[in-house]
């Protein structure tokens, strides 16, 4: 009696482990190294200091805006909401999860970006995909302090399937006509002096100048 596996069964165990690791590094929190979008990358790069077409993590603005998906999550509560119904505000959307080194780094400065300009005319909507849903979340936002952010889940778990986001975090900038404008993936510093100024640009003439620091 042998124990060795025959051809086929050995090559199948290899693919399914490849495969696994595929997924693995897909949505680690980019800890395996870049990751692209597809090919309906934008048409243009540009923005604040040091970002690059050439480069998959820097934030890359939208030649012209684009439509965005019709997505549907859920809020604190259970309750669907729409994406359309942020219409008429600058939205940053921000996918992640709290499994996400990155985004536990990322997630407060959204914070501090929530109670800078966040208003009538500008939200932070930060979609969670944890499979854990709201108490998970709601322990996260405890941990870090987290007081200014809503709790929004990806639940039916269309939102990053729709967006064809390559790993979390993935935001968008959307503007109030429910465009997409930008798009970062990986972390930023969202209240830094850089970022603050790419969403002003899009808010309404009377709510450029915001709150201070």
């Amino acid at each position: 009696m042998t124990t060795s596996l025959n051809a086929p069964l050995r090559f199948a165990v290899i693919a399914v482990v490849l495969a696994a690791g595929a997924s693995l590094a897909l949505w680690s929190g980019y800890e395996y190294g870049p990751l692209l979008f597809p090919s309906d990358a934008p048409e243009r790069a540009a923005g604040p200091a040091g970002s690059s077409a050439e480069n998959p993590f820097a934030l890359q603005i939208l030649a012209r805006p684009r439509p965005m998906p019709a997505l549907v999550f859920a809020d604190r509560d259970g309750h669907p909401v729409t994406l359309g119904a942020f219409r008429g505000r600058v939205v940053l959307l921000n996918v992640w999860a709290t499994w996400c080194v990155p985004c536990r780094k990322e997630m407060p400065a959204l914070d501090r970006l929530q109670q800078r300009l966040g208003d009538e005319a500008f939200v932070v909507v930060p979609v969670s995909i944890d499979h854990k849903g709201v108490p998970a979340v709601e322990r996260f936002y405890r941990q870090l302090g987290l007081k200014r952010l809503g709790i929004y889940i990806d639940s039916p778990a269309q939102v990053a399937s729709s967006l064809v986001i390559p790993g979390v975090p993935t935001s968008f900038l959307i503007d109030a006509e429910g465009r997409e404008v930008a798009r970062k993936i990986g972390p930023a510093v969202w209240d830094g002096d850089d970022m603050v100024a790419l969403i002003r640009r899009h808010l309404p003439a009377g709510h450029r100048q915001g709150a201070g620091p």
